[in-house]
């Protein structure tokens, strides 16, 4: 039902709290937006400078949005009374939810937000907190405030405040549902203002979902309202209020079993069971199912679609179709709202925003939202409300909103260039997390048996676990039974041994077609019988290779206990890793909004000029894996020729050696990085043959690759994945040994995902 959605994925509770402790306590920083280095820039920063924007706003407070972040700034505010489905915990255990939305915030719409959690129960004190608060920010988001305390907060700051004030417990998931049930509805061959609509829960979010459905057109005698002492129906005193009273209807039907006879809709937010298969049978043709309560919905779909192979079934999971999510409104309501320096968000801009999702869904999925979910995403009834990480949200929901705004006159500043307007909005976001949920979701479809090859490892041993209960496949750990066991125990994750297959030289049925095959592959090398055996039996490198070669694993991690070199070397006694085979290393790094790939990391210590061909070319095969059109630049401290170094030669060679293979992608060199990149150097040779900044970059040695992802990733913060090892023709990955946790499962997810093997 809302963002915080739990699905059938394990996680323990150290997991959670070491996600939450590392690499520091809490889920964001905050860091200046502006030069913070120079003596002149702490002048223009504070004194004297900043009596100039002090002044501009007392003369006029509206410059407030030109000069602070206030036109870009949302609290995130909550006392703790209503926390997910824990209840009444206070304002201090609300914080790291709050700060997870403050997070989410900036990951789907770039708003910056603040958490705020006020440590009071009375809603006199908790709206003069919020009021006082005002000229800071650009919007208020309200969360996990309990009923009916939750309704008056909302309203009476309303009323104060000239800024965005929206409950998201309510309007959130009302602005979700009618998203999905426009489109439903219109599967259905129904219209909304004709179709009898049963709630069952009579919270914030229920009488927000009703109040805006009967705002876009649901008829107030065909909506009945229950909650758990039956209906809602006119004349009952018992367990009212008004907020509940403003939906009673006449009707004879006293229970939820007897409201759901004939009903054309039911929508859910309320408890698990709460529904019966029975009840859905009772139902009209077509019906239409949104069982959104959470952490299990009011009936699941397998039971709904039993009785009822026409129905249209939603529910607040991610782990079935149709899930009825927050994190597709809130973002883009205020991205909007904030756009036009909004005093509100109004009935109109939330029918906007669904209106604008529910057209979304029915448009043509782009092939990228595809590969991010694994499967081919069509409008129909399993496909009745966008995917969370659509890239088109960012550049189609705010428009129509803002639009909305504009229209009912609460937009201080209207867009003039709607179409520049969508352009900014398109270049707004970081496609790192986009990336990686694109080659996690494929990895997913695979369902790899993934082979993690240092059992003896903490830090493997967390991964290996989460690659299991994540869903992702199976894990085969290499390891010594009892000291994995105890490790995991020592992790407080003993119950983990029973799920993962731990897998040794004295536990394998095949050793003794793992020695053959060694020792053929490697008599001629001098290795005879015994020292194969050694290998097989003593080395886990080698024997989680041969477990590989065998297909008894779809892909192999390892390299967090070692260096990249020996690692490497051990692998090619099983399979062919070396330079002159083809392999190479693209390490992508991920920096504010731009993803670039450096090769050679791992294989080519000086490569000549065929090898930095093959090298463009591996590294382009990755970029098409990643979604990207390959544009290479073969980089040197030399443009074009000058100055003049024997060293650069080569760089001005590869891209000869490309010429002549007809190399199907963008590429040119040699150049300096800064041409690489940035199109306004690149324009001093507009012979250049790339349209655009490169986003493949291949160095002149590995030295120079390795120095130059290390700088990126300790000076400027930059996410690095890989080094990706490709060319193999198998599914292995070698990580760094100071990978995280994060880092093998995304070394893990690339193996399964073929993305190195493939290329």
């Amino acid at each position: 039902m809302t963002d915080k959605t739990i699905i059938r994925t394990r996680i323990t509770p150290e997991e959670a709290l070491a996600y939450h402790m590392e690499p520091r306590p809490g889920k964001y920083d905050i860091v200046p937006s502006t030069p913070m280095t120079t003596q002149r820039d702490l002048s223009l920063a504070y004194s004297p400078g900043v009596a100039v924007p002090v002044q501009a706003i007392a003369d006029n407070p509206e410059t407030a949005y030109d000069y602070t972040t206030k036109g870009n700034m949302v609290a995130v505010i909550s006392n703790g009374t209503a926390i997910l489905g824990m209840g009444n915990l206070g304002a201090l255990a609300s914080k790291p939810v709050m700060e997870g939305k403050a997070v989410l915030f900036k990951r789907f719409a770039d708003v910056n937000a603040i958490d705020l959690e006020l440590d009071t129960e009375d809603a006199d004190e908790f709206i003069n907190a919020v009021k006082l608060m005002g000229p800071t920010f650009g919007g208020i988001n309200l969360e996990d405030i309990k009923a009916p305390e939750c309704f008056i907060i909302e309203q009476r700051l309303k009323e104060l405040m000239d800024i965005p004030v929206f409950h998201d417990d309510q309007h959130g998931t009302a602005v979700i549902c009618a998203a999905g049930l426009l489109n439903a509805l219109e599967l259905s061959g129904k219209n909304i203002g004709d179709v009898r609509i049963v709630l069952n829960g009579a919270g914030a979010a229920g009488i927000a979902c009703l109040e805006l459905l009967k705002s876009m057109g649901a008829r107030h005698e065909n909506c009945i309202m229950c909650d758990t002492k039956g209906v809602i129906y006119q004349g009952r005193t018992e367990g009212m209020n008004q907020w509940k009273s403003a939906h009673a209807v006449v009707t004879a039907a006293r229970s939820l079993e007897e409201a759901m006879k004939g009903a054309d809709v039911f929508l859910g937010v309320s408890a698990k069971g709460a529904v019966t298969q029975d009840m859905v049978a009772s139902m009209a043709d077509n019906p239409v199912i949104f069982a959104m309560a959470n952490p299990d919905p009011e009936i699941t779909p397998e039971d709904a679609h039993a009785v009822r192979p026409d129905a249209i079934v939603a529910t607040g999971r991610s782990d079935y179709p149709n899930q009825v999510n927050n994190v597709l409104g809130f973002p883009y309501l205020f991205r909007g709202a904030l756009d036009i320096h909004a005093r509100a968000i109004n009935d109109e801009m939330k029918i906007a925003c669904a209106e604008a999702l529910a057209k979304l869904a029915r448009e043509d999925v782009p092939d990228e939202v595809a590969v991010a979910y694994g499967r081919k995403l069509q409008f129909g009834r399993d496909y009745i409300i966008p995917t969370p990480f659509d890239p088109r949200l960012i550049h189609v929901i705010p428009p129509a909103v803002a639009k909305a705004g504009m229209e009912t006159g609460v937009a201080r500043r209207p867009i003039i260039d709607m179409e520049g307007y969508v352009q900014t909005l398109k270049a707004r976001m970081d496609p790192t997390a986009a990336i990686l949920q694109g080659i996690h979701a494929r990895a997913r479809s695979k369902q790899a048996r993934m082979i993690f090859a240092e059992g003896d490892d903490p830090r493997v041993l967390r991964a290996a676990v989460a690659w299991q209960r994540g869903g992702m496949g199976q894990s085969l750990v290499v390891g010594r039974e009892a000291e994995v066991r105890a490790e995991l125990e020592a992790l407080g994750m003993g119950d983990a041994y029973r799920e993962i297959s731990v897998v040794n030289a004295a536990n394998t049925r095949h050793l003794d077609s793992y020695h053959e095959f060694l020792y053929q592959r490697l008599q001629r090398k001098g290795v005879d019988r015994e020292d194969a055996f050694k290998l097989a039996n003593r080395d886990r490198h080698v024997f989680a290779a041969l477990m590989l070669a065998h297909g008894h694993g779809d892909g192999l991690v390892t390299g967090v206990t070692r260096k990249n070199a020996p690692v490497l070397a051990q692998i090619g006694q099983v399979f062919d890793v070396r330079p002159q085979d083809g392999a190479v290393g693209i390490t992508a790094v991920l920096h504010r909004g731009r993803i670039v790939l450096i090769g050679d990391t791992l294989v080519h210590e000086w490569p000549e000029p065929e090898d930095l061909a093959d090298i463009a070319t591996r590294g382009a095969a990755v970029a098409r894996g990643l979604g990207l059109e390959p544009r290479v630049a073969f980089l040197s401290f030399s443009n074009f020729g000058y100055p003049v170094s024997e060293r650069a030669t080569k760089m001005a060679e590869a891209p000869r050696v490309l010429d002549a293979r007809g190399a199907d992608f963008e590429y040119e060199g040699e150049m300096t990085v800064d041409v690489a990149l940035n199109m306004d150097a690149a324009a001093r040779y507009p012979f250049s043959r790339l349209s655009a900044p490169a986003n493949v970059l291949v160095v002149p040695a590995r030295h120079s690759a390795s120095i130059s992802v290390k700088l990126l990733q300790e000076m400027a913060g930059a996410t690095v994945i890989g080094p990706i090892l490709t060319g193999v023709g198998r599914p292995i990955q070698i990580c760094s040994t100071n990978s995280t946790v994060s880092d093998i499962l995304n070394m893990a997810a690339i193996a399964a995902g073929g993305l190195g093997a493939a290329s």
